[in-house]
């Protein structure tokens, strides 16, 4: 199914014969390809027949096989990292090095032809990030070479350790050894977090009949990652209520706190005990600047207690760009919301700079610089 979703999508089918004919058994298969449909979705049937389904090889048989067929550098490295991810999961199983294994299903003619394929239609493609979403294993039984054992068989769940998973979707064998080495090998992130645009899709139709339709969907397209918004590094509070300082004083106090880690100071009005009017200062810091912060607002303040406030914090992605505008080059901090859209701000001490240089008001110099930006960033998208 996936070789058939790979040529759906795009894969010439010359090219992938003339490929497959550098293999030493080329003459012992035929891959036959056809329409098919299930549950009214159609794609294209892959089939490999071949004289012996159950020829048996060792690892090293089959590297040496692919090694000597000679394909592109990429196309033999994929094929030989697919065929090593089973080779350390029936190590593990067995209790035997890797390279001592002796293939069983995977190792018959079909199953080799299955893997290679796979690395010569990806390498077609050559895509920068492999996708999956979670993988549906199925449910029941299944028999294998060394007996009957419940779905999923042990190499697949062993291929698809740390791999996000779904079981009872279907009843029967929904992901069988070979599909789940080729994503073992092959897929770069599981459950994207991305902006994924699908430019072109393919299908390929299995053979089975199950409750839901019996295809796998690949898609072609553009991916943009986007920075989680989640901050992992701890947060803190650090805040004192004052009553006795002057106006005065809370401008450097300010400044003593941002020079020792603080990510940001501001400032409250409050009523405290007896009506006294106050203030209450924050400033809020990581977990690697508390002490010092915290230091500096006991040293340079009038107060004699603080409390400290450990909080969650989550941020948008940002990023800092220069833009060159009609007044010359302008930071600008340029975020991404949890949507995937953009929205961006000149940075002030830049909008001021230059007001300050041509000796013009900052509201009309902003104005002139954001018209600017903006052409120029609504270019980029």
């Amino acid at each position: 199914m996936h070789l058939a979703a790979l040529i759906d999508l795009g894969v010439p089918e010359h090219y992938l014969r003339d490929e497959l004919a550098r293999l030493s058994v080329a003459g012992e298969f035929e891959l036959k390809l056809a329409r098919g449909e299930k549950m009214g979705i159609s794609g294209t049937h892959a089939k490999v027949y071949a004289e012996d389904q159950h020829d048996h090889r060792h690892h090293s048989t089959i590297v040496n096989m692919i090694k000597d067929a000679k394909f592109e550098t990429a196309i033999e490295q994929r094929a030989l990292d697919i065929f090593e991810a089973i080779a350390i999961a029936e190590g593990k199983i067995h209790n035997i090095p890797p390279q001592d294994v002796h293939f069983h299903e995977v190792g018959a003619i079909d199953s080799i032809v299955d893997i290679v394929a796979a690395a010569i239609c990806i390498d077609y493609f050559d895509p920068e990030v492999i996708l999956c979403n979670p993988i549906e294993v199925g449910s029941g039984f299944v028999d294998c070479a060394h007996g009957r054992f419940p779905v999923p068989a042990p190499a697949t769940q062993e291929l698809l350790a740390n791999a996000p998973c779904t079981y009872g979707g279907v009843q029967g064998e929904s992901t069988t050894p070979t599909g789940a080495a080729i994503m073992c090998a092959s897929v770069d992130e599981y459950q994207p977090q991305g902006i994924f645009t699908p430019q072109k899709i393919g299908y390929g139709v299995g053979f089975k009949d199950f409750e839901i339709p019996n295809v796998l969907r690949v898609a072609l397209g553009e991916y943009a990652t986007v920075q989680s918004s989640d901050e992992t590094v701890e947060h803190f509070k650090i805040e004192a209520n004052i009553d006795d300082m002057t106006p005065e004083a809370y401008e450097p106090l300010m400044q003593v706190l941002f020079d020792a880690g603080a990510v940001d100071v501001y400032l409250t009005p409050i009523v405290m005990k007896k009506g006294r009017p106050a203030h209450c200062i924050s400033a809020l810091c990581e977990s690697a600047s508390v002490s010092a912060v915290s230091d500096a607002l006991l040293n340079q303040s009038t107060t004699i207690g603080l409390r400290v406030i450990a909080f969650d914090k989550r941020v948008l992605a940002r990023e800092m760009v220069k833009v060159e505008t009609r007044y010359g080059a302008v930071e600008v901090k340029r975020v991404t919301q949890p949507d995937g859209r953009t929205r961006w701000k000149s940075e002030h001490d830049d909008v001021l700079r230059i007001a300050r240089e041509r000796g013009q008001d900052y509201p009309r110099v902003k104005a002139a610089l954001d018209t600017d930006i903006a052409n120029v960033l609504s270019d980029d998208d």
